[in-house]
Order: C-alpha cells, then sequence, then structure tokens
C-alpha cells in the first residue's frame, strides 16, 4: 500500500454514544479530523471524527478490525484506506492498491491478520497484515464472472464468502499456501448484494435482487443426512428459502450472534426482523416474521438514536441501497442507508 494524499476527498464521520443518551440531531463538523463532542456527554450521540484526506470518490463500506485499533474503508476510487485510531482522532496509515474499479466491500478475518476486499473487477483479493502494520495481497481469486459486491468472514475459521452480480455466492479458504473457491452456491434467479453467517458458522444467509432470503447450511463429509460430499470439503446445501415477504430487491442481511434473529434491508423502503421457530427441524428451519417497519403499519421496531445530518453525499444512483447490522448488544439494531446523505 501507500501513504494517503493530503488532497481532500469524500468525508467521512465517526459517531460516539453516550450510555442513555436518546439520539438527536448533530451539527456538521468542520473541515478536520478531530470535532469536540457535540452534543454534550449523555446527550446522545456526537461526531468524534471526520475522516476527509482519504478518498477521492464515494465510500462504500467501513469495517472496524477485531481489536477496535483500526477502521478500513472501501471507496469507488478503487482504493481502500487502512486508519489507525489515535489519542487525538484518527491516521490514515495505508491505501491497498489494486483493484481496477470500484471496491464494493471490505472484511477482516477474526485473527485481524487477514483483510478481504472485493470490486466491480469481478475479484476478490487477500490482504494479510504483519506486526510492522504492513499489508500485502497473498491472493487474487478471480472465480465470479461479475461484478462481486460483499465480503464476509466466518465468524471463527478463516473461511471467505462473497456474493456477486453473478447471482452466487462463492467460499474461499487457503489451500497449500494459496486461497482456492471451495464451494459454489447456486440457486438465486439475480444479483446476490450480501452474505450473513450465523454464530456458529455452519449456516449462511444470502439476499438477493430475486426477493428472496436463502439459508445455507455446511454439511461435512460423513454427515448423518447422507448430503453428498466431493472429497474432503464440505457441501452447502439451501435449507430455508424465505419468499414473498419482500416487494423489490433485498440489498442487505444481517444474523444477530446473540438472539438468532435475521433482519433484511430492502429496497420498499422497510427493514424486516424474522425468527427462528423453536420447534423447527434444524435440517428444514422455518422463520417468521417478528418485526416489519413501512408506512402505514403497526411499527413493533423502534428507532433508538438518529444521525440527522452529516457531510457525506451519496451518488444519486446508489441512494436506494440499504444495509442494517445488529449491534453487541441483543436489543438493539442499527440502520444505516449507505452511503447515503443523511438530510431528513
Amino acid at each position: 500500500g501507500r501513504g494517503c494524499g493530503e488532497e481532500a476527498g469524500l468525508e467521512g464521520a465517526v459517531w460516539e454514544g453516550q450510555p442513555g443518551g436518546r439520539g438527536g440531531a448533530c451539527v456538521p463538523p468542520p473541515q478536520g479530523r478531530h470535532h469536540p463532542s457535540l452534543p454534550p456527554p449523555g446527550q446522545g450521540w456526537s461526531c468524534r471524527a471526520v475522516l476527509g484526506e482519504g478518498h477521492q470518490r464515494t465510500v462504500r463500506r467501513v469495517a472496524w478490525s477485531p481489536c477496535g485499533s483500526y477502521l478500513a474503508s472501501a471507496s469507488f476510487d478503487a482504493t481502500t484506506c487502512i486508519w489507525k485510531r489515535q489519542e487525538d482522532g484518527f491516521e490514515c496509515v495505508t491505501t491497498l492498491e489494486g483493484h481496477e474499479n470500484e471496491v464494493k466491500s471490505v472484511a477482516w478475518a477474526p485473527s485481524g491478520t487477514l483483510l478481504a476486499t472485493c470490486s466491480r473487477d469481478k475479484s476478490v483479493w487477500v490482504w494479510e497484515v504483519d506486526e510492522e502494520e504492513e499489508y500485502e495481497c497473498v491472493s487474487v481469486l478471480n472465480s465470479h464472472t461479475q461484478d462481486v459486491k460483499h465480503v464476509v468472514w466466518h465468524p471463527n475459521q478463516e473461511l471467505l464468502a462473497s456474493a456477486s452480480y453473478d447471482d452466487t455466492v462463492k467460499l474461499y479458504h487457503e489451500e497449500e499456501d494459496d486461497w482456492v473457491c471451495c464451494a459454489t452456491l447456486e440457486g438465486h434467479e439475480s444479483t446476490v448484494w450480501s452474505v450473513a453467517f450465523d454464530r456458529g458458522g455452519e449456516r449462511l444467509a444470502s439476499c438477493s435482487d430475486d426477493k428472496t432470503v436463502r439459508v445455507w447450511r455446511r454439511y461435512e463429509p460423513g454427515n448423518e443426512e447422507g448430503v453428498a460430499c466431493s472429497g474432503t470439503d464440505p457441501t452447502w446445501k439451501c435449507v430455508c428459502n424465505l419468499s414473498g415477504y419482500h416487494t423489490r430487491t433485498i440489498y442487505d442481511v444481517a444474523w444477530c450472534h446473540l438472539t438468532g434473529a435475521l433482519a433484511t434491508a430492502c429496497g420498499d423502503d422497510a427493514i424486516r426482523v424474522f425468527e427462528e421457530s423453536a420447534a423447527s427441524d434444524p435440517r428444514q428451519p422455518t422463520f417468521g416474521l417478528t418485526a416489519h417497519n413501512s408506512p402505514g403499519r403497526a411499527v413493533t421496531l423502534h428507532c433508538s438514536a438518529s444521525v440527522l445530518r452529516t457531510s457525506v453525499e451519496a451518488e444519486p444512483s446508489r441512494k436506494k441501497r440499504p444495509r442494517v447490522s445488529f449491534s453487541r448488544h441483543m436489543s438493539l439494531m442499527a440502520r444505516a442507508v449507505f452511503p447515503v446523505s443523511f438530510l431528513e
């Protein structure tokens, strides 16, 4: 990677929450890295830093390292910036280059020593970081035939999943000092936008432009169910297809590792939360809709904080791609429309 330049590009804001806060507006921060706490502690979320010196185009995805000391940002300028937390803000310590087109997603492995990026150039890159904070690309994976939308790591193994415009999900692992595609999950009829592992990593959820969510389960060789496997590699089989709940493209899916709930972000402006039936067969699980927020409906999701304004502007064609994620506390779910200008 290379050091960051000094030219200001699009700005990203880092927000910090205060215990007991109930949310509220935040004054747009001035140009610069650090912003004083606004509002005062106890009053909600405040902007702690504006990272405006790293990228030249839309920032599509951000991801914290497992240790919390680093933030990776993926941008349409074909780069990924690595930001290090400092006492007075954040510093861009490395810019990862190599992708030919927009970088769509970035994700850290649970060990914190591996990073994955994917791009519109149809490739997935695996990066390794050493103790001196030097990043090296250790593998370029060209298994997809179209734009790669999303990458995510297994929660406790060095197993990587990617979602693509080619309607498939692919899985990768390291084999004899190189990374290889070890499985291709086919079944969606259109673009797969996002994927998410459950807590144990035995199941994977995928969401698509075909308005469905599919749940895939891993079967090891010699499994009791008799699912066929090829050699020593496990087989991933679709065991559940959630259809009929969404009216437009499903852009994101999040699997809560504490409650087991699934949340989806849809192009129909709604968030839906599904819970697995306690009596369902693990080999053929059933999920029920437990929460759905949309105009004109009874809402069982309650917004606990709202970020009303930042200086991040979205490309017009990207404003309808919502994303959702669960917090580490089972009672909270974060909702974000990203990239977006939070002017409501």
